[in-house]
């Protein structure tokens, strides 16, 4: 036998022993599905999947990077987790935008996906029970925090259970060569994370804005002369021409996309608890909001405020903060701020993973 056949054998002798793993995995899964159905827990747990993807990462040892251990780990928790319930998930836009692509990225391909025309309508599907979770975008590092998503929290009982980082690259795409566009289709945001390129690149060319960037590839292909700013799985999907790649203005483009449910997570090693308050119209009100947070020891990581559209000059304030609300200080900490506040809601303690 040769060498090359010698080395092929072994591995298809570790793919015998890989397929045994694998299932030997699967079964040890849904026995513990099992138990927390008895229990009446989520089947889903993002901290678990979390701890899992740290664990290999300290263990490996190459020549696969983490990268890609944690893609193939994705695809074996997808695999599970269908095993155990064929889990749908409610996401913002039609198959190759974003939030799709964030879907995937937290849930694999083994899942069921419901698109949604707009990020009310993700709330909208959980709530009804037609999703078992749904995932939308909250803040982009060029663009910003998005605005709606957090204005859906203040009615919503739905809790944060995990986030998703996502670097977004940009594409132009078209169905005609560069001279030839007339036109470029995308979400108003998303033309606010190339405006740079495309002045510079296609400065008299009409920009219109869709709801999507999914939405912007649908109507290229069928308009002469169009192009559309969206991803590369929608060059795929749509069979469109790839103009330029990369077109957003700082390389440092990321957005970070909230999953949300009916509850949030257990405490892990590594926790953000997200909340919402509303405060008396006083001077000094925030400050003295604040002050229990530096008592007990809590770093602050971001607070955007919004109006509450109920009163003129009244607001929300949204903050994240390090910690899970179970732990001792942050306890502490929310229990001094709801005597202060109007108003507090928790919106989700969950794991920051990434």
């Amino acid at each position: 036998m040769s060498e090359l056949n010698k080395l092929r054998k072994n591995v298809d002798d570790l793919d015998r022993r890989l397929i045994e793993l694998l299932n030997l995995r699967a079964n040890l899964s849904l026995k513990i599905n099992q138990i927390k159905k008895r229990l009446k827990k989520e089947v889903y747990s993002p901290g678990r999947q979390i701890q899992i993807l740290k664990r290999i990462s300290k263990i490996n040892q190459g020549p696969l990077d983490n990268r890609a251990l944690e893609s193939i780990y994705r695809e074996i928790f997808s695999s599970n987790l269908s095993l155990a319930k064929r889990l749908k998930i409610a996401h913002l836009g039609p198959k190759a935008t974003f939030t799709h692509l964030a879907a995937l990225k937290k849930f694999g391909s083994q899942i069921d996906y419901l698109a949604c025309n707009t990020i009310s309508d993700v709330f909208l599907e959980v709530e009804k029970t037609n999703a078992d979770y749904g995932v939308v975008p909250v803040e982009n590092t060029i663009e910003g925090i998005v605005s709606y998503t957090l204005d859906m929290f203040v009615d919503s009982d739905l809790k944060i259970c995990s986030q998703i980082t996502l670097p977004v690259n940009l594409c132009l795409l078209a169905n005609c060569s560069k001279s030839q566009i007339k036109r470029v289709y995308s979400p108003a945001q998303v033309f606010g994370q190339c405006r740079n390129w495309l002045a510079n690149n296609l400065a008299d060319i009409e920009k219109i804005e869709t709801s999507s960037t999914t939405r912007a590839a649908q109507i290229c292909k069928r308009q002469k002369h169009s192009a559309c700013v969206a991803s590369t799985l929608a060059k795929e999907v749509y069979s469109l021409r790839l103009i330029a790649s990369g077109i957003e203005d700082l390389p440092q483009n990321i957005t970070r996309f909230l999953v949300i449910g009916k509850s949030d997570c257990s405490p892990t090693e590594r926790d953000k608890t997200s909340i919402m308050f509303s405060i008396k119209d006083r001077i000094g009100a925030l400050h003295d909001m604040l002050t229990s947070f530096k008592k007990y020891g809590i770093n602050l990581t971001k607070i955007e405020s919004r109006p509450s559209k109920r009163k003129v000059w009244d607001y929300y304030f949204f903050v994240d903060l390090e910690g899970h609300r179970l732990d001792k200080n942050v306890k502490k900490a929310l229990s001094e701020l709801e005597e202060k506040a109007i108003i507090l809601k928790i919106l989700g303690s969950y794991p920051v993973g990434e």
